[in-house]
């Protein structure tokens, strides 16, 4: 009987009611009556270029086009280097080398720094390096979750690694094919349930890609640059606004439905080749 009153009050809810959708013909309209100077395409492809480490081309995009430039190159250099360190999985150089470049990144960025330690401590544990992985633990990590209740759940969450050794194994996409052997049927079984999703995460290439996007942002502001790329910033825009359009009752066109979405995503991916 329960049951049978679960289901009509399932059959009675209301379906949400279709957007509505933004007339198409009136849509490319405004879309064609839009104003973009191309001096404004020309500074956002510069700023790609510029913040992307692309310095050289950079510099001939700015002659071609008749943009103001006065590029440091060794600057440019130093950090795309840095990013490079972090994404190879060289953590302690990365931090070496920043520190050399200017203390206060990452003295005043406590946050950065412990993510930093955590990227190193995850390499450790690639390398089953476990001795050497619990006394970095201790030692740096620790405190440092002692006096930011905050990092607490990523160090306990990076930590649960080392009781799951098959997990690094099967998660691991930065060494070499064939570094791991292949988990048996209950490991593999037993690992791709989702509760293990954030745990695996960690031992990805994005983890790297994603601490040395951090630490490139930071050094950007130390420069006095700004922290993403413009066209971060538009496609982050443009996506806020298809979510807000949403939420208002409107829908846009067929051929333009989530596609601020799914620009941020390549994006922020680091394919900009996306469409």
């Amino acid at each position: 009987m329960a049951s049978t009153s679960a289901s009509r009050a399932t059959l009675s809810q209301p379906t949400p009611a279709p957007l509505a959708s933004v007339d198409p013909h009136k849509w490319e309209a405004e879309l064609g009556n839009a104003e973009i100077s191309k001096s404004d395409l020309n500074a956002l492809v510069f700023d790609y270029l510029l913040i992307e480490g692309f310095s050289d081309a950079a510099v001939e995009f700015a002659r071609e086009t008749g943009l103001p430039h006065d590029i440091d190159h060794a600057m440019i250099q130093e950090r795309m280097e840095i990013r490079e360190a972090i994404e190879d999985g060289r953590v302690e150089e990365a931090v070496r080398r920043v520190n050399e470049l200017d203390p206060e990144i990452l003295d005043t960025n406590p946050p950065l720094l412990f993510h930093l330690h955590l990227l190193h401590l995850i390499e450790l544990i690639r390398k089953d390096e476990t001795g050497p992985a619990l006394e970095f633990a201790t030692n740096e990590l620790a405190p440092r979750g002692a006096q930011n209740p905050e990092f607490l759940a990523d160090l306990e969450r990076t930590m649960a690694l080392l009781a799951f050794p098959d997990l690094v194994r099967f998660a691991d996409d930065a060494s070499p094919p064939g570094t791991h052997p292949p988990p048996d049927a209950a490991t593999l079984t037993l690992l791709q349930d989702p509760a293990f999703g954030p745990i695996s995460q960690l031992m990805r290439k994005s983890q790297r890609v994603k601490v040395a996007k951090e630490l490139n942002a930071a050094i950007l502001e130390s420069q006095g640059q700004g922290m993403e790329t413009k066209l971060s910033g538009l496609v982050r825009l443009m996506a806020w606004g298809e979510e807000k359009l949403e939420k208002a009752g409107v829908g846009l066109p067929a051929s333009d439905k989530d596609k601020g979405r799914k620009w941020a995503d390549a994006v922020f991916a680091g394919d900009v080749s996306a469409s």
